[in-house]
């Protein structure tokens, strides 16, 4: 099912992934995490896409983290299996693309939000949005990596600040601690990611994506996956590949030359 609060165009090179709810300061429910994941299912199987961007309608949010409605019915079991084990594989899956990706932020990341921006690989932020982890003075705890691919990321002192005191960060404050790639000014987010994108898509596109995974693993983000996708692609130009593959459907041993 098609859910039009998450939007997802193509032009150039470029993915543009857009949260579409503003009225609810594109908070997520259940539906948008699930169009999410499918639009970033969409991306990761097209081959003319080179970088993503993430952005958001509505001056006020760039995203506002989960949607309350979504989640504060739900039983312990139903919390902890459903909604917040689909949001961190949603968020992974983002962090995880082959292709960079931008998040150009035009408003408030709270939450959940601050924790999708995160999983992006850069982010653009206009000099009004403002950054904050709000979940303790709900009784809550942050639920989608924000104790851990934001301190990984940020460093844990900030992040100790914005989870015990409720501090929020300014978009100058987050640009001097490394949250934000660049700052600009009030409705020039979006361009400004884009230009920053097509920048982006003019390099090699196989040198900027195994880069992407060499980052990725030295920060502990899909090690495990980065360094097999990197062997399994170095083995793949053999001649000894080949003759592994051709030996199989022979059905006779195989004559390796160590190339």
């Amino acid at each position: 099912m098609t859910d039009d609060r998450v939007r997802l165009s193509v032009a150039d090179g470029i993915a543009t992934v857009t949260l579409a709810r503003p009225e609810k300061l594109n908070a997520l429910d259940q539906a948008m995490l699930a169009a999410l994941e499918a639009r970033i299912v969409a991306i990761e199987a097209d081959d003319a896409v080179r970088v993503a961007v993430l952005a958001a309608e509505g001056d006020r949010a760039f995203c506002a983290g989960g949607d309350i409605a979504a989640w504060s019915h739900l039983d312990p079991m139903a919390m902890g299996l459903m909604w917040v084990r689909e949001g961190h594989r949603v968020l992974d899956r983002l962090a995880g693309l082959r292709v960079p990706v931008i998040a150009a932020m035009a408003g408030r990341a709270l939450g959940g939000g601050l924790e999708l921006a995160a999983a992006a690989d850069l982010r653009v932020a206009e000099e009004h949005v403002v950054f904050g982890m709000p979940e303790t003075a709900l009784g809550m705890v942050p639920g989608w990596s924000g104790t851990q691919r934001l301190v990984r990321r940020f460093g844990a002192q900030a992040i100790r600040r914005m989870c015990f005191t409720g501090a929020m960060v300014t978009a100058d404050e987050a640009l001097a601690a490394g949250f934000v790639d660049a700052v600009c000014p009030t409705g020039d987010g979006l361009d400004r990611a884009l230009a920053m994108a097509a920048q982006m898509a003019s390099r090699g596109p196989v040198a900027m994506q195994v880069t992407k995974l060499m980052i990725n693993a030295a920060e502990g983000e899909g090690s495990a996956a980065a360094i097999e996708a990197i062997g399994g692609a170095l083995v793949s130009y053999t001649e000894d590949l080949k003759e592994g593959v051709a030996s199989f459907r022979e059905r006779r041993a195989p004559r390796f030359q160590g190339r």
